[in-house]
């Protein structure tokens, strides 16, 4: 009965102890996942801190307005550098007119016979004798002064005149008058005086003198010209040209480019024989 007695006061500590301390591989776990879930925690403060961090790749926004800005920039001032520079707008040109920013069909402009074009916005803008580019600059500059903030002009010549204009040769030809410029070629001072039949017997062919109108009012010498407007300043240019060294000797380095209004004056020489 002792013998069993004991047994039992045995069975019933190692009960107490096994109820009172938790298994060791339960805590063991319970130690694991503590740990893990803390890690996750760690973890996861990055990952939550990655959205507000992304928030700031707006960045690429601005990146892409400005690249549209200065796209258009370039747009504009390729648009500009393509623009004809060397035809010279006639009377009877018809032209193709754009803003690139009205995103509208090209509007037909005219040059009339004032020598003027009929633009939206501004009105009646003078245009012979000027080329696209030149013109085009002129239109941008007056409609950014109250109606555009940016204005891209586009210019371009539809249909050229037959006829670039005229000149006009008096004295000493066998047929003064008017001449044609055409519009496929340039007129030189020597070609327009074989068109109107030559010289006469007694023309001064070294004296040939061209008178253009002209802001500058100066000849090829530097010397002022007579001519002026009603406001006392100088309008007109004069050139001197010696026609006979082109014809006699080819230097056709010194011909002189005809423009549309040229009066040409043919003297007769002082002395005949």
């Amino acid at each position: 009965m002792a013998f069993f007695g004991c047994f039992l006061v045995f069975l019933g500590l190692n009960a107490a102890v096994r109820a009172g301390e938790p298994p060791q591989g339960i805590t063991q776990s319970n130690a694991v996942a503590t740990a893990s879930n803390s890690e996750a925690r760690t973890n996861a403060t990055p990952v939550s801190a990655h959205p507000a961090t992304n928030r700031l790749e707006a960045a690429p926004i601005t990146n892409t307005t400005a690249a549209a800005t200065n796209l258009s920039q370039t747009s504009a001032t390729n648009s500009a550098a393509v623009l004809d520079d060397k035809h010279k707008l006639a009377i009877g040109d018809r032209l193709s007119f754009r803003i690139v920013e009205d995103e509208d069909n090209p509007k037909p402009l005219f040059v009339t016979d004032s020598g003027e074009v009929e633009v939206p916005y501004i009105g009646r803008v003078p245009a012979e004798n000027k080329t696209c580019r030149q013109l085009a600059a002129e239109i941008k500059t007056a409609l950014e002064k109250e109606y555009y903030y940016q204005a891209t002009v586009v210019l371009a010549v539809d249909l050229m005149s037959k006829s670039h204009g005229r000149v006009y040769l008096v004295g000493a030809v066998r047929l003064p008058g008017p001449v044609e410029l055409p519009s496929d070629e340039v007129l030189t001072l020597s070609k327009a005086i074989l068109r109107a039949g030559g010289f006469t017997d007694f023309a001064d062919r070294r004296h040939v003198k061209v008178t253009r109108k002209d802001t500058t009012g100066k000849d090829t010498t530097g010397k002022e010209a007579m001519a002026k407007d009603a406001t006392g300043k100088d309008d007109k240019r004069t050139f001197t040209v010696d026609v006979g060294e082109i014809f006699d000797k080819g230097k056709i380095e010194t011909d002189l480019t005809l423009e549309p209004g040229d009066l040409i004056y043919v003297p007769d020489r002082l002395i005949r024989f």
